[in-house]
């Protein structure tokens, strides 16, 4: 009865086939989702204890047998490769386990991290009977033994097969880059007049350069250039921002392409050109900016093991029993993701910051709670030594570089040390505020020199008033400019009272396009051949010094602007020392829905940048909380660091690429200003005070209360009228009071009071 028995023997081999593959697909679905029911549960929990983080070989290895046994009729035993997938299963689970400190080792793999149970046990044998290095040779022998049984074939055969690849991929790498080389050298010499004729050459020869590494023959041929030349002659009617985006693109596949059997250090010559070519030069070159120096800063894993037990410890002293389940270190703090058992309330682990600060030996800790999208809590703790961020490499990512938008920023790198970049055009107004020495200036100037590595004097401008005039005066002269950097506080109202008025003239424009924002202007600009309105961003460095000379006059024109100015293309980043209340109003706050904080001096400051406590635990020196408009919590960011000798190669340069052209009407305007003779707060609030209790006014009213002359009671009358406080003239009618008691005590009174306290 042969027949009989082999037939038994296939049906035997089917069922444990279709049970291995019913296992593999209920062990599948009970790892990705552990709510299927009771047995799920189980074999969730059991299969996490046993393989930790590699519990989804599980699945694979039970589909592989039910296949094997299903299909092929192969008993296991007989079958060499299940006992290689076995062995290379042992193998990955003990290396997923090795980042773990030794201190933590069973204690991990008991509660599933790292490689499990499994992974936990083979890796404390053999590193306590072998040690690192012997561990190290019996794993890499064990991998070898596993791949000689999963291929069948003898090591000799791997090897020479290997040596095969890796040297034809050698010889093909080397043949590309010859035949760039020669391929460049052939167009530099072939096509120079007709570079010299064109009106963009670079970038012309740079999408040749890219198609001939594709297409190497079509390169010799006359009729074959130009008609490819014709195919991407298209600039004349292109915008300059898909025109910049396209060469950025080509750029960057190009750098990565030629760079990648290479040390970019080797050949300095060859990348510089490359760079230059890809931004098509009119943008800066990226090797203006210092090239990030890698510090030996210590990761050793026994340091965060220490950490760790020290942290469980200080809660448990507590009576808080959590575990770690992640750990991210940046540049300056590493947060620990602590797991709070149930039924603890988060704010016991909050208020415990101090206690926590005090047993890590830490200058100060932060505790985020709980961390947004996850059942975490973050505590973040300063580095014992600190890495700089640079914005070199910051604008070398590709993210930045391929980013659509000219008022791209970077700002620094976040806990996990991914860089922080956004849209200013996209939050659309900023607030920065922080404490003296705390990174607001350098971030202001990573800030001016991030838009300006992405656009030029025709697509961005300027507006920079600066009362300290030191920080941001060394950009003067660039072409982006619509005027000096305005230095004086007293000319500060009457730029920004320009730029309501720009802001009007563009909606006037729009109305009669018959469009809504800047966008869809210069759209329909750009396909009837006209003029194109640029993005105009407004730096203010210091509220503060505004708000004590014509407090009026900029809060109105900061909340106008805040309001309105979006579709206009009209952006406003406001920075403040002083993050109080009179200075920071609620009109202000409520228009300017991005925030960054730096360091603070006390809650009651952070709670008026953020409305939230925080910004009181940073640690200074670019140390932020960065809040864009959306996001429901901050993200703590280092920020990036630019040095004087990099805003100076910058700004010269944009000087030597083209001279400023400075809007004639603002000059004009900040020219009648200083004619203007000057009145202090005092005697103008007196004239209103006045005015706002009789519930009218006159320039004879004014004669006779302040005792002053007509020549000057019309001049204060002139100004109040100019700012809004009173209403035109009407013939011999006095003129209508336009602001109630309250107003006028929110402008004045409480203002002229907190200042003379201060004087006091």
């Amino acid at each position: 009865m042969p027949p009989v028995k082999n037939m038994q023997e296939e049906i035997r081999c089917e069922i444990i086939g279709i049970t291995l593959l019913a296992l593999a697909a209920l062990t599948l679905i009970s790892v990705v989702n552990p709510s299927v029911g009771l047995v799920g549960g189980l074999i969730n929990r059991a299969v996490l204890t046993l393989a930790g983080e590699g519990r989804y070989f599980f699945p694979m290895l039970l589909a592989v047998l039910g296949f094997k046994m299903l299909y092929l009729k192969s008993k296991i035993k007989k079958n060499v490769n299940i006992y290689g997938a076995v062995i290379a299963l042992i193998v990955a689970l003990t290396l997923l386990h090795m980042p773990i400190p030794k201190d933590y080792i069973l204690k991990a793999g008991m509660q599933g991290d790292g490689g499990g149970l499994i992974g936990g046990i083979i890796y404390y044998v053999l590193l306590n009977s072998f040690g690192s290095l012997g561990m190290y040779i019996v794993l890499s022998a064990l991998m070898l033994v596993s791949v000689l049984l999963l291929t069948n074939q003898s090591v000799a055969v791997l090897f020479r097969n290997m040596t095969r690849k890796a040297t034809d991929a050698l010889k093909k790498t080397t043949h590309t880059v010859d035949e760039f080389l020669f391929i460049t050298a052939v167009e530099e010499s072939e096509d120079r007049p007709e570079i010299v004729d064109r009106s963009q050459p670079t970038g012309d020869d740079r999408i040749r350069v890219e198609n001939s590494l594709n297409s190497p023959a079509k390169t010799t041929n006359k009729t074959s250039k130009e008609k490819k030349s014709n195919v991407i002659y298209y600039r004349p009617v292109i915008h300059p921002e898909e025109e910049r985006n396209t060469g950025e693109l080509v750029e960057n596949e190009q750098s990565k392409e030629l760079t990648l059997p290479f040390d970019a250090g080797d050949i300095p010559e060859l990348i510089a050109p490359i760079d230059e070519t890809g931004r098509g030069g009119k943008l800066p070159p990226l090797s203006i900016l210092t090239r990030p120096v890698r510090g030996k800063i210590s990761k050793n894993n026994q340091d965060i093991a220490d950490n760790i037990k020290r942290l469980e410890e200080i809660l448990a002293s507590f009576g808080i029993r959590v575990r770690v389940t992640k750990v991210s270190r940046g540049p300056v703090i590493t947060r620990y993701e602590v797991q709070p058992p149930p039924g603890v309330k988060v704010s016991r682990i909050v208020s415990l910051a101090d206690d926590i600060a005090l047993g890590m030996a830490a200058s100060d800790v932060r505790i985020e709670a709980p961390v947004p999208g996850k059942a975490v809590v973050g505590i973040e703790v300063p580095n014992r030594e600190v890495a700089t961020v640079y914005l070199r490499e910051l604008v070398e990512t590709v993210e930045f570089q391929q980013s659509p938008s000219f008022l791209t920023i970077a700002l620094g790198k976040d806990v996990a040390g991914n860089p922080i970049l956004d849209d200013l055009s996209r939050m659309p107004h900023l607030l920065i505020a922080g404490a003296t020495g705390a990174g607001k200036s350098v971030c202001l100037n990573t800030l001016i020199a991030g838009i300006l590595f992405k656009s030029t004097p025709d697509q961005v401008k300027f507006l920079i008033i600066d009362p300290k005039m030191v920080e941001l005066a060394t950009f003067n002269g660039i072409p982006h400019l619509v005027s000096p950097v305005v230095t004086d506080p007293r000319k500060s109202a009457t730029s920004l009272r320009w730029a309501v008025k720009e802001m009007e003239y563009r909606y006037e424009l729009f109305a009669g396009a018959e469009v809504r924002d800047l966008t869809r202007y210069n759209n329909l600009m750009r396909r009837e051949g006209k003029v194109l309105l640029p993005q105009l961003v407004i730096i203010i460095d210091e509220l503060a010094d505004l708000m004590m000379v014509s407090p009026a006059d900029v809060e109105d024109a900061i909340c106008r602007l805040a309001q309105m100015a979006r579709a206009a293309g009209i952006h406003l980043v406001v920075a403040t020392q002083r993050p109080s209340v009179d200075i920071i109003t609620g009109l202000i706050k409520a228009n300017i829905p991005s925030r960054i904080s730096f360091a603070v001096s006390s809650q009651i400051d952070s709670r008026t940048i953020l409305d939230m406590g925080g910004a009181e635990k940073l640690l200074g020196r670019g140390d932020m909380l960065f809040y864009p408009v959306g996001a429901t919590k901050p993200v703590r960011v280092q920020g990036a660091y630019l040095s004087d000798r990099e805003v100076e190669l910058l700004v010269n340069f944009w000087k030597k690429k083209a001279h400023p052209g400075y809007d004639e009407n603002l000059e004009q305007e900040v020219a009648a200003a200083e004619d203007e003779p000057e009145y202090d707060d005092k005697l103008l609030a007196r004239a209103l005070q006045i005015f706002v209790q009789t519930g009218h006014g006159s320039i004879s009213l004014l004669q006779r209360r302040l005792h002053i002359g007509y020549a000057r009671a019309a001049r204060l009358m002139d100004i109040m009228e100019r700012r809004g406080y009173v209403s035109g003239h009407e013939g011999s009618k006095p003129r209508t009071v336009l602001i109630n008691s309250e107003e006028y005590q929110q402008k004045f009174h409480g203002r002229n009071s907190a200042k003379a306290g201060n004087d006091k």
